[in-house]
């Protein structure tokens, strides 16, 4: 039952063999979580501390949710009622931390690779919950398993992802792990959100969001980063909408099934109109409880669950 790797830092490089089973694991705990009772002893007698130093709603619930699910001792860290706000050192902060036992941590922080480098600083388990505009793993590993669900493989799709490419960590790991699985992949935005350099990654390039959806079996939304971002990038909200979000107009028009992803928060109006986003087309509540399921399958098989 254990993975090739160590650690989650991110998707890039993960072998086939542990994204499925990955998946799998995250597939039998849905089974628990449709129970009356929806706990399990798996990890009872571990110790894993969340370590958040940006804010998030999401993904803190669904890892702590998980951790509960699995009977997990679970401490909460934030950073604005810590000593770091005294000025500690991260890694005093961190060594401190790990000094009291921990099995594992649970990492989301501003600056890319500090998930990496925590990890030279404690011999716990380190999983990846967003660093920067680098990678979100396990954001990724929940909008695969729910393509997986929808279409039963992964292999041969075309999913479009559109938005805010540049500043987006769940792009670069939803790019990672779909490609790995045999999907084929469009990104779709304005140039000014497109990264340079990302058509090495294997990805098709596209400008015009009608021609991407032509494309596409499903297609993954994203919002603009604004807290990442300069300014200027784009001329205003309503010209991004017209060229960039996702209406019943342009859903009707396009005479052919698609299946709508959303990572969250959704900006209701911008990237997407509220009744595609509460449409039948839409499973981004089927994301959020897969949410769970696979946090619980990334803990379970990295911090050596039973």
């Amino acid at each position: 039952m254990n993975l090739s790797i160590k650690h989650l830092y991110g998707l890039e490089g993960v072998p086939k063999e542990d994204l499925t089973q990955i998946f799998d694991t995250a597939f039998s705990f849905r089974e628990v979580l449709e129970r009356p009772i929806k706990r399990v002893p798996t990890l009872q007698g571990k110790t894993i501390v969340n370590l958040f130093f940006e804010n998030s709603t999401r993904t803190r619930i669904s890892f702590e949710l998980a951790e509960k699910r699995l009977s997990a001792d679970t401490i909460n860290f934030s950073a604005s009622g810590s000593s770091l706000s005294k000025g500690e050192s991260l890694k005093d902060t961190i060594q401190n931390l790990y000094a009291m036992k921990m099995d594992a941590i649970v990492m989301r922080h501003p600056v890319p690779g500090s998930v990496k480098l925590l990890s030279q600083f404690v011999d716990a388990v380190v999983i990846n919950a967003g660093d920067g505009t680098h990678e979100h793993p396990t954001q990724a590993l929940l909008d695969i398993m729910s393509l997986k669900e929808k279409f039963g493989k992964i292999e041969g799709l075309n999913i479009a992802i559109v938005g805010d490419i540049r500043h987006s960590r769940v792009a670069l790991s939803n790019i990672f792990g779909l490609k790995t699985l045999g999907a084929n992949v469009a990104l779709c935005g304005p140039p000014t959100f497109m990264p340079c350099g990302v058509e090495s990654l294997g990805v098709k390039i596209m400008y015009d969001l009608d021609e991407a959806l032509q494309f596409a079996d499903a297609v993954n939304l994203l919002r603009i980063q604004r807290e990442r971002q300069g300014k200027g990038l784009i001329p205003s909200l309503r010209e991004y909408r017209n060229l960039y979000g996702l209406t019943r107009e342009r859903l009707e028009n396009l005479k052919k099934p698609l299946t709508i992803l959303h990572p969250g928060p959704i900006n209701r109006g911008v990237e997407i109109d509220s009744d595609v986003a509460d449409g039948d087309y839409s499973i981004i509540l089927h994301q959020v409880l897969n949410g769970v399921a696979v946090r619980m399958a990334v803990l379970f098989l990295l911090v050596g669950g039973k």
